[in-house]
């Protein structure tokens, strides 16, 4: 089970740092979406 958990990350080291930008933006994108209202 470790193997096939460490081949499937290995497989997709790309993406899963595609993945996380793409995370970091909604987040990004989020927080400035709950915030701008405040600031008027």
């Amino acid at each position: 089970m470790a193997k096939e958990i460490k081949s499937a990350i290995e497989r997709s080291a790309d993406t899963l740092i595609v993945d996380a930008l793409g995370a970091v933006a909604l987040v990004v994108l989020l927080y400035v979406s709950l915030t701008l209202p405040s600031l008027f």
